[in-house]
C-alpha cells in the first residue's frame, strides 16, 4: 500500500507542477490511472536505503539525489529503447546528462528525499497502522490487479505509438514509396497488416508532449496515412457495391 500512496502523491505533485507551468490540467504519467510508479519505486527505495543515515540530513540529500537521478536516467533509457522514442528531454536546461536528467530536477529530488524521510514517510506508516492487516491485504490485491491491467493496456498503446513511428520512418526511407502509384499499394499493405493504428495514443502524447514535438514530420505523415486509410476503405465499399449490382443485373 505504501507503493500506491507514494505513486498517487507523485501523480498529484506532477499535476500541480504541470498546472503551474502550462496553466492547464494534464493527466501525467505513463499509466491511465492517477499513479506514477516511478515515484512509488523512488520513495520506497529511499525509505529502504536512506533510513540508516537519518541522523545526517546532508548525506540524505546527496544520496537521494544519486538514487532518484539514477532511477530517472534508467527509466528514460529503457522507455526509449523499448518504445523507440524519447519521452522527455532536458537538453534545453543547463547541466544535463544526455537530456535524461538535469541539475534542477536533481536538487528538487534531493529536497523531496528529505521530505520523504522526515515527514511523508513517517506519516504514511502511521496512517496505514490504523488499518487492519486483512483490509490492507485486500486493498493491495485489488490495487495490484488494477495496476497490472492499466500497465498492460498502457504498454499496448505505447507499443502502438512505437509501431506507428517505425512504419512512418520505413515509408520515409522507402524509395519505392515516393512513386505515387506504388505509394498507394505500400500504404494499403502496411495499414492492412498493422491493426494498432486504431489505438491512437492521444493521452500519452498530452502527458509527454516532447514525443509529438520531436516527431512532427512523422505525425504529419501519420495523418496522411489515416486519410489514405479512409480512402482505401471507401474504395473497397464502392467495389463491393459495384459487384453486388453486377450480380443483380446478371440474375435479371
Amino acid at each position: 500500500m505504501q507503493f500506491l500512496i507514494f505513486s498517487m502523491l507523485g501523480y498529484v505533485a506532477e499535476m500541480i507542477t504541470c498546472c503551474v507551468v502550462n496553466k492547464k490540467l494534464t493527466n501525467r504519467g505513463f499509466l491511465c490511472g492517477p499513479v506514477i510508479p516511478i515515484y512509488g519505486f523512488g520513495c520506497l527505495s529511499m525509505l529502504l536505503v536512506l533510513q540508516p543515515y537519518k541522523e545526517n540530513p546532508f548525506l540524505i540529500f546527496i544520496l537521494a539525489v544519486l538514487l532518484t537521478t539514477s532511477l530517472e536516467y534508467l527509466t528514460s533509457y529503457l522507455l526509449e529503447k523499448i518504445f523507440h522514442n524519447k519521452w522527455w528531454d532536458y537538453s534545453y536546461l543547463k547541466y544535463n546528462i544526455n537530456g535524461r536528467i538535469c541539475l534542477r530536477n536533481a536538487i528538487l529530488f534531493g529536497i523531496g528525499g528529505l521530505i520523504i524521510i522526515y515527514l511523508v514517510g513517517p506519516w504514511v506508516v502511521n496512517f496505514l497502522s490504523h488499518f487492519k492487516k486483512g483490509v490492507l491485504i485486500v486493498l493491495s490485491i485489488i490495487f495490484f490487479i488494477l495496476f497490472l491491467l492499466d500497465t498492460v493496456y498502457s504498454a499496448i498503446v505505447a507499443y502502438s505509438l512505437r509501431n506507428r513511428l517505425i512504419i512512418v520512418e520505413d515509408l520515409k526511407n522507402d524509395k519505392l514509396a515516393k512513386i505515387p502509384g506504388i505509394l498507394e499499394k505500400v500504404l494499403a499493405r502496411r495499414i492492412k497488416n498493422f491493426k494498432g493504428l486504431k489505438l491512437y495514443p492521444s493521452r500519452l502524447l498530452k502527458a509527454f508532449p516532447y514525443i509529438g514535438k520531436s516527431n512532427e514530420k512523422e505525425f504529419d505523415l501519420m495523418k496522411k496515412i489515416a486519410l489514405k486509410e479512409k480512402e482505401i476503405k471507401r474504395k473497397i465499399k464502392l467495389d463491393k457495391k459495384k459487384k453486388k449490382r453486377k450480380k443483380k443485373k446478371k440474375k435479371k
